[in-house]
């Protein structure tokens, strides 16, 4: 085997990250394209990097505001997963009117625009329907999960991944607001949700990719996970929250609670990423919903902190084998969760510092842009990159015909590609 032309990423820092394949490439006749100059360019990463999907539902349905069509621009540029409200108290504030018509439109823009969709969450006793509480135990079990199969069901095909369950471990002792699915998981207990919430969703949807999701990332989350996996309650994956608005936690915490979480040899997502482009919340807060303020401004030594601090938790966590997914929750200032300046994005449109250095990780440094190689004698080229999705085509032509590369995986690949 002669010398074989090789297209690779320059940092190596990321071996587990990468996929290799050798590219047979014919021409349309059978023969192999010796000697050509080819392009080889990534389209997708493997890696999920998210965002959530909240700001597009208007835009989605023919309600667009102004800056909207920017925004998207910016979202499609950086991210390749959505995640979608699915809160129960919102999704259907009047019983038996779910805004199901609405979501669909938003899953399908989303989908029409290859992003992969994530529905948030099935079941949490937080944004609950006011016409929920005062029912009997019995109807509310009842009404549920007739919600878990009635929105897997609806959905099936377009949304396929969900948050199955969101914070049960405070949830039979949560008291900051009434609501029924606290009462139901304390007189019934947790595993009595669990296993309603991902058992429904399964039995509706075979193909379903269901996580449990926490904001407590201590032992009694662990021990929940346990339990679920000796009760024989299938996980596909483990959410892990990290909103960090009174300060970013540091690589040794984020990387230690990923070693904790990845010895259950289940995939690993961070579902809820926020970091503060200005001033931090006090760090007497324990509940973040109680910090209330009038305004909170995004500032200029704010945002170049974010900036740093994102990307060495992105690092971080692209850098840990049990990592697949990191979804930041929120990709602008307008409207952000707790009105905190979290986003990407200023509410005026404008880029901070973060979305670019983000942004420098997905598309500059974990990327493999256009790259032109010549054949060897018998068609053939090597390409060693991040796992996901790729074009080829010849140096004269436009499109490309697709290949992907799998996390840790070489082979060979035959591909036959049209005329310039």
């Amino acid at each position: 085997m002669g010398y074989v032309e090789r297209a690779t990423v320059p940092d190596w820092t990321y071996s587990h990250r990468l996929g290799e394949a050798v590219l047979t490439l014919l021409d349309a006749a059978g023969a192999p394209l010796a000697g050509t100059e080819v392009v080889v360019e990534q389209t997708r990463h493997a890696f999920g990097f998210g965002n959530i999907g909240f700001d597009f539902v208007d835009l989605a349905n023919g309600r667009p505001s102004a800056g909207d069509a920017q925004l998207a621009d910016d979202f499609l540029d950086l991210f390749n997963t959505a995640t979608l409200p699915f809160y129960w108290g919102t999704f259907e504030p009047r019983r038996g009117r779910p805004r199901t018509a609405e979501l669909l439109a938003t899953a399908r823009w989303f989908a029409d625009r290859g992003v992969a969709l994530k529905g948030h969450p099935l079941m949490w006793h937080t944004v609950q329907p006011d016409w929920l509480l005062d029912l009997p135990l019995d109807e509310v079990e009842h009404l549920q999960r007739d919600r878990i199969r009635r929105d897997v069901g609806d959905f099936a095909g377009l949304v396929d991944t969900w948050d199955a369950i969101n914070e049960v471990v405070i949830m039979p002792v949560f008291t900051a607001q009434d609501n029924a699915i606290t009462r139901f998981t304390r007189e019934r207990g947790r595993f009595a949700a669990l296993r309603l919430a991902f058992e429904q969703a399964r039995e509706t949807n075979p193909d379903v990719f269901l996580l449990i999701n926490d904001f407590d990332t201590s032992t009694a989350y662990e021990c929940l996970i346990e339990g679920m996996l000796e009760a024989g309650i299938r996980i596909d994956a483990i959410g892990l929250q990290t909103h960090m608005h009174q300060g970013y936690h540091g690589e040794p915490h984020v990387l230690s609670v990923a070693d904790r979480f990845a010895r259950y040899g289940l995939p690993l997502h961070f579902t809820e990423t926020s970091l503060v482009s200005g001033e931090l919340m006090p760090a007497d807060i324990v509940d973040l919903n109680d910090y209330q303020v009038e305004s909170w401004p995004t500032t200029a030594e704010g945002e170049q902190r974010q900036a740093e601090e994102i990307a060495r938790h992105y690092r971080s966590l692209v850098g840990h084998p049990a990592v697949e997914a990191v979804t930041y929750w929120g990709i602008t200032d307008r409207d952000s969760w707790l009105g905190a300046p979290i986003g990407l994005v200023r509410a005026d449109g404008s880029h901070k510092p973060a979305f670019d250095a983000l942004r420098q990780l997905v598309k500059g440094d974990w990327w493999l842009g256009a790259t032109t190689l010549r054949t060897d004698e018998d068609g053939r080229v090597a390409v060693h990159a991040f796992a996901g999705d790729y074009v080829v085509r010849p140096a004269a032509a436009t499109g490309g015909t697709p290949f992907s590369l799998a996390r840790g995986a070489s082979g060979a690949v035959t591909l036959t590609l049209p005329a310039p």
